[in-house]
C-alpha cells in the first residue's frame, strides 16, 4: 500500500515537474526569439555605460538611494487582475482627432499634443520632436501580457504623421518604448536620442546605430539652435528578467532662446527636481509624470501631489500631468490621477492644463486646455 501511494506521489511529482519545464522553456524561448525584448549593449556603447558615474557593480543606480519594492502585499494581488476600483472608464473617452494639416499648419509658437499616457508630439523650434510615441495597444511584449490603452485608437495615424526629427526615448520599460511603434515610426525619424544602453534595442530592430546617440545624465546634444539635455529621473530600467537596470533612466529638458520645456520620464519624487530647476529653470512648460503609483512602489513613482510639488521644484510656469489616461498599470481608478492632481493645484495656485488625448497646447497664448473632461 505504502509503495503504491509513493508511485502515485512520483508520478504527481513527475508532472508538476513536466509541466514547469514546458511553461519554462516556452518562457526561455519566446524571450529569445522575441524582437520585442531588444538586446544588450555591447562595444563602444558597453565601454561608456561602464565608465558612467551612474553605474555601479553592474546596473545604474538613481542619484539618491531608491527602494523598488516599498512593502510588498500579497493581498493585493488579486487585485492585479480585476478592473474593479474604477480601474479603466466605463464609457468612450473624448478624444481631438488629428488630420495631415494639422501638422502642415505650423505654429508660431511651441505645439505640445498629447498622444495619452507618456507620448507626446512637441513642436519646437521648426522641430518636430516625439517624446516616448508609444502608440501600441498594450504595454507589455505580448498582447496576453498587459491591459488594453483606454482608446480605440489613436488621435491620427502613424502612417499620417509628419516627419518626426527627434524621437526622444526616457528609459526602455514597455509602456515608453514600444518595438511595434518603432518599426512603424523609423523610416520617418532622422535622430533617435536615447539613455545609455538603449541604442542596443534599436540597431536589434533594425535602426541604422548613426541615427542614434546615447547619453548620460547632464549631457548634451545642440541641434537645429535647440538644446537637448538629458537630466536624472528616479527609477529603474529592463525589459525581460535577467537585465534589470542595464540601460538607464532619464528625464530631458528642451531648451531654446526663445522657450524652455521639461520632461520628467517615469520617476519618484526627488531631490533631482530641484536641482533640475536650479540649473535649467524655470520651464515655460512641464510635462511630469502623474500616475500609476501605488505604496508598494513609492519611491520609483510620484504621488499626484508629489506631481505638483515637483513642478514647483522645477520652477514650471505651465505643468502638465503624464503617464495617465490611457492605461491600468496600477490598483487606483483610472482618473484618481487627474483629479487628485488638479486639487492640489488649485490648493497651491499652481498653474495647470487639462487636455484631451489629441488636443493642442501652444504655449505663450493666454488660453491653454482646462476642461475636466474626465468627469
Amino acid at each position: 500500500m505504502i509503495k503504491y501511494i509513493f508511485k502515485i506521489i512520483k508520478r504527481i511529482m513527475i508532472g508538476i515537474l513536466s509541466v514547469v519545464g514546458v511553461i519554462t522553456l516556452v518562457g526561455v524561448t519566446f524571450i529569445n526569439v522575441s524582437p520585442q525584448f531588444g538586446a544588450g549593449a555591447k562595444d563602444l556603447s558597453l565601454e561608456r555605460i561602464r565608465k558612467s558615474p551612474n553605474f555601479l557593480n553592474g546596473t545604474f543606480i538613481n542619484s539618491e538611494k531608491t527602494v523598488q519594492n516599498t512593502g510588498f502585499k500579497w493581498s493585493t494581488i488579486p487585485k492585479f487582475f480585476t478592473d474593479g476600483n474604477n480601474k479603466k472608464p466605463s464609457k468612450d473617452l473624448p478624444m481631438q482627432k488629428l488630420t495631415k494639416s494639422y501638422f502642415e499648419n505650423k505654429p508660431q509658437k511651441p505645439r505640445i499634443t498629447w498622444f495619452g499616457h507618456s507620448a507626446t508630439f512637441v513642436e519646437f523650434e521648426g522641430l518636430n520632436i516625439f517624446i516616448d510615441p508609444m502608440l501600441g495597444d498594450v504595454p507589455a511584449p505580448h498582447p496576453l501580457l498587459g491591459s488594453k490603452r483606454f482608446q480605440k485608437e489613436l488621435p491620427i495615424s502613424i502612417d499620417s504623421l509628419p516627419k518626426i526629427d527627434v524621437v526622444l526615448i526616457s528609459h526602455d520599460h514597455y509602456d515608453h518604448l514600444d518595438y511595434g511603434s518603432i518599426i512603424k515610426l523609423k523610416e520617418k525619424v532622422t535622430k533617435f536620442y536615447v539613455p545609455l544602453g538603449i541604442k542596443a534595442h534599436l540597431i536589434s530592430w533594425g535602426i541604422s546605430k548613426e541615427k542614434i546617440t546615447e547619453f548620460d545624465w547632464w549631457e548634451r546634444i545642440n541641434y537645429n539652435s535647440v538644446e537637448f539635455i538629458s537630466t536624472p529621473a528616479r527609477h529603474f530600467s529592463g525589459r525581460g528578467i535577467t537585465n534589470r537596470n542595464s540601460t538607464l533612466w532619464c528625464s530631458w529638458v528642451l531648451k531654446s532662446e526663445n522657450s524652455n520645456i521639461f520632461f520628467s520620464g517615469d520617476s519618484g519624487y526627488g531631490k533631482h527636481f530641484k536641482e533640475i530647476g536650479s540649473t535649467y529653470g524655470p520651464f515655460d512648460f512641464a510635462m511630469l509624470e502623474c500616475g500609476q503609483y501605488n505604496e508598494q512602489w513609492s519611491q520609483i513613482h510620484m504621488t499626484p501631489e508629489e506631481t505638483i510639488q515637483a513642478s514647483i521644484d522645477v520652477k514650471s510656469k505651465l505643468t502638465m500631468p503624464i503617464h495617465w489616461g490611457s492605461f491600468n498599470l496600477a490598483l487606483h481608478s483610472w482618473d484618481d490621477p487627474i483629479v487628485r492632481a488638479s486639487k492640489k493645484a488649485y490648493e497651491l495656485n499652481i498653474k495647470l492644463t487639462t487636455p484631451k488625448v489629441g488636443e493642442a497646447i501652444v504655449l505663450d497664448e493666454s488660453n491653454f486646455p482646462s476642461e475636466k473632461w474626465w468627469k
